[in-house]
């Protein structure tokens, strides 16, 4: 049975790993954040990947191992105990429906503690995260555990139950 894993890449080959995949047919999926970067004479907004040297393949992991290999810039998947680690279904949604939703956000240290709440309503809706605050505003933190990775969207309080 198909599920999401891991693949760790060389520095700053994210995205030519993705177009590799993504050409030989294989679900992959690279989320990436808008970020304003300065040059010497001006600035420019860049796209970056979510999570840096990390994408997501969606494979039977038996059938096609070496092939998700094989790209140049692909180093390994992230393993667990010598066995690459499945990223559970539901981080996975999280993180592709902020990304596909219109709202802002941006890369955030990884939690360990914190209350986890549920979003009601709004495009997040059934996402599951940790509520912080900063400056007064609510914050949802999405985390792929496996990475130790997280993401973080400003969200209305009231919109969120706890867990």
């Amino acid at each position: 049975m198909p599920g999401w894993y891991a693949l760790y890449t060389r520095p700053r080959h994210e995205k030519q790993v993705h177009d590799d995949l993504a050409r030989r047919e294989i679900e992959v999926f690279l989320p990436t954040y808008k970020v304003r970067r300065r040059w010497s004479d001006r600035y420019k907004i860049v796209e970056e990947p979510l999570f840096k040297n990390y994408l997501f393949v969606h494979i039977d992991f038996d059938s096609r191992y070496y092939d998700i290999l094989r790209p140049y810039g692909a180093v390994s998947f992230v393993r667990f105990d010598g066995e690459p680690a499945q990223i559970p279904d539901e981080e996975m949604a999280a993180i592709r429906r902020l990304v596909e939703s219109e709202l802002p956000f941006n890369p955030h240290p990884y939690l360990k503690v914190g209350r986890k709440v549920r979003v009601k309503t709004g495009p997040l809706a059934g996402c599951e995260g940790i509520l912080t605050r900063k400056r007064g505003l609510a914050r949802l933190v999405l985390s792929i555990g496996l990475l130790q990775q997280s993401v973080v969207a400003e969200v209305d309080a009231d919109t969120v139950e706890p867990l």
